[in-house]
């Protein structure tokens, strides 16, 4: 039988399809993921993957042993999180899926804290879309995630941990920079860039140009927030942008302005997420506690949940 770490990468070349990116995923050079594949092809005498200069894919064998090293994959997880509550509280290794609009600007505000109240709790962190967070923790690829609520999926259980503000944001020489809040009608017929789709942000920006009358731009779209800044510095057009960049980043840099809108504060819900099953919901409890003394404590504006 493979090994589950070969297992692993097998599932990372499926998501990947490319061997660097896969290597990288988990952690290794690419000749030993592309030696282990081929060790795992010859122990079970099948092809597992079509190899080419343009692509890589996975035969029907090599996707049907795919599913199936999933599921064991997940389920060797669970016998180490089991291994790891009784062990007691805040031990082990949690694996933590987050955004790139929460991970940088909360997780440097919230380790420091964590590791000095539980030294033996171990945190793994992987960045992506929200789009792609909740499937992957129903795959056993995370413990649990922070992202914007809700999730899509099933047997997911969430807890809310905060509200975090949107701000308008303006370049410096743009005629709303003048005004120390917004109406809503201001921002009618404006051009407002956001996120690429994937982002729960994209949507929530969308959903805010039809109510307000804006003009969502699809011809640029960000791939950072730091793209955005610097796309509205340039006079590109207006953005919304989440107040955990805003008050980390924008503090710091110039060539943009952040406004509230007058009457009705924007947010988006800030909240953990992890599957039904899991063992470690104690710890997952206890980390959330955490999240919000330390939003308390750097964000005092931002509201509690």
């Amino acid at each position: 039988m493979p090994s589950l770490r070969q297992l692993e990468y097998l599932v990372a070349l499926s998501e990947t399809r490319h061997f660097r990116r896969a290597a990288e995923k988990t952690g290794v050079s690419q000749p030993t993921l592309s030696a282990q594949i081929s060790a795992m092809e010859q122990r079970l005498d099948v092809q597992l993957v079509e190899r080419s200069r343009s692509a890589v894919l996975l035969t029907d064998a090599g996707r049907r042993i795919e599913q199936i090293a999933r599921q064991m994959l997940r389920h060797a997880q669970e016998i180490r999180d089991v291994a790891t509550i009784a062990q007691g509280l805040m031990g082990g290794t949690i694996r933590m899926g987050l955004p790139p609009t929460i991970g940088p600007f909360l997780l440097p505000r919230l380790l420091p804290g964590l590791h000095a109240e539980h030294p033996a709790f171990k945190m793994y962190v992987r960045e992506d879309v929200p789009d792609a967070l909740a499937p992957a923790l129903v795959d056993g690829v995370h413990d649990l995630i922070i992202a914007p609520l809700p999730l899509r999926g099933h047997d997911i259980d969430s807890r809310p941990i905060f509200r975090e503000p949107l701000y308008v944001v303006v370049a410096e020489d743009h005629p709303l920079a003048r005004k120390s809040s917004l109406e809503r009608t201001d921002l009618q017929g404006q051009d407002v860039l956001a996120l690429e789709r994937g982002h729960q942000l994209h949507e929530q920006v969308e959903q805010l140009c039809t109510e307000f009358g804006a003009r969502l731009r699809f011809d640029f779209e960000g791939t950072s927030l730091d793209t955005l800044r610097q796309m509205v510095a340039l006079g590109m057009g207006i953005s919304f942008l989440p107040g955990l960049y805003v008050q980390t980043i924008l503090a710091q840099e110039s060539g943009v302005v952040a406004l509230s809108l007058t009457g009705r504060g924007l947010y988006r819900t800030i909240g953990m997420a992890w599957r039904r099953t899991s063992p470690r919901v104690q710890d997952f409890h206890v980390l959330g506690d955490m999240v919000q003394s330390t939003v308390a404590r750097d964000f005092a504006d931002f509201p509690r949940l």
